[in-house]
């Protein structure tokens, strides 16, 4: 997954207005207690935040 495909998904989820702010404010343990913005940037891959993200926040297996 690229970046850019990452973030059209948060984005999709979350709306474009609160995605980035979401991405910087929650802290998931999956991420090794970290949060997205803070995994993206440690070289974490984009589809491993997603599928952190996707089960914090209870996505449709459609999602994932």
């Amino acid at each position: 997954m690229r970046y850019t495909e990452f973030w059209a998904r948060m984005e999709r989820v979350l709306g474009p207005a609160y995605a980035r702010t979401w991405a910087e404010q929650q802290v998931i343990s999956d991420l090794g207690h970290r949060t997205v913005t803070e995994a993206l940037e440690a070289g974490q891959s984009p589809k491993e935040v997603w599928l952190a993200v996707w089960e914090r926040l209870e996505l449709p297996r459609s999602e994932r």
